[in-house]
Order: structure tokens, then C-alpha cells, then sequence
């Protein structure tokens, strides 16, 4: 008897499904699985329609209904969440990684080259006068320590970015 209900039912139930679907917001495969696993839950519990094609029509279009009232709940996402750079462990990982590698480097510049870089990475972001206080120098001369102090960084660093 199921394969017969299924058979007879499919060509109506394609018809309704699509009929339906651009209304509800939803693919007409969807309403088509929807109302089969109604029908099959249904013919489980040894309780078929008596009316099949009459209950189709109403199926099809209950499942429209619901279909409807869970898009207007739902909001699509613009983006894929796990691409957010922000909280991607490896790249907090990487990010981490690459600040130790700097942090170690300005500790091993010469003369005053860490209190100077230090100051300059600080996220406090102090002005060159606040700099040039803290460190005892002048304003003038920061500029050109500074200069220094890059270069040697950036000697200190290249073996290791060679390195990788």
C-alpha cells in the first residue's frame, strides 16, 4: 500500500510543493521532504489518510506555513563567524608568537635601544616629549636614536625571519 500512496502521490505533491515554495520562502525539494516524512510518520503510526490527496494539499501547505514563520525568526549570516580574524586561534597564536620573537629582540639592543622601544611600543602611546622625559634625553635626539635603535632591531631580526 505505501509504495502505491507513495506513487500515486509524488506527481500532486511535486505540483504543490512547487506551487508553494517561492511564497514560503523555501525550495520546493524541501517542502517535498517535509511533506514525506510527514506521510511516512504518518503511515507508521498505522494511521494513513482518507483522504490522501486532500492531505497532501493540506501538508504542503501547513509545512509552507511553518517554513515561513521560522524565516521570519531566522537572520542570515553576512559572514562566516569562524573567518574572523580576531578569534581564529591560530592566528592569535601566530600574532602572539611573532610580539614574544619583538619583545625578546628589543631586549637584547644595546645601550638605551629596549627603554626607547619599549616606549614607542607601549600601548599607552606616549608623545615623544613624554619619551624623551622618561628616557632623560632631548626631544632632538630621539628621532636619531630611535633610527638606531631600528636598525639593530632590524639586524637582531633577520636571521630569524630568514630562519622561518
Amino acid at each position: 500500500m505505501t509504495h502505491e500512496l507513495v506513487t500515486a502521490l509524488g506527481p500532486l505533491l511535486t505540483a504543490e510543493a512547487s506551487a508553494e515554495a517561492y511564497a514560503a520562502g523555501t525550495e520546493p525539494a524541501d517542502l517535498e521532504q517535509a511533506v514525506w516524512l510527514r506521510l511516512l510518520e504518518r503511515l507508521d503510526a498505522e494511521d494513513p489518510p482518507r483522504d490522501p490527496p486532500g492531505w497532501l494539499r493540506r501538508a504542503v501547505r501547513a509545512e509552507a506555513r511553518r517554513s515561513r514563520r521560522a524565516a521570519r525568526h531566522e537572520t542570515p549570516l553576512i559572514r562566516d563567524p569562524a573567518a574572523d580574524a580576531r578569534h581564529d586561534p591560530e592566528l592569535l597564536a601566530l600574532a602572539a608568537a611573532r610580539r614574544r620573537v619583538l619583545r625578546d629582540a628589543v631586549r637584547r639592543l644595546p645601550g638605551r635601544c629596549p627603554r626607547l622601544m619599549e616606549a614607542l611600543l607601549s600601548p599607552d602611546d606616549p608623545t615623544y616629549r613624554e619619551i624623551a622625559g622618561e628616557l632623560g634625553i632631548s626631544q632632538g635626539s630621539l628621532g636619531p636614536e630611535r633610527s638606531r635603535c631600528l636598525g639593530c632591531l632590524r639586524r637582531l631580526l633577520t636571521p630569524e625571519v630568514a630562519a622561518r
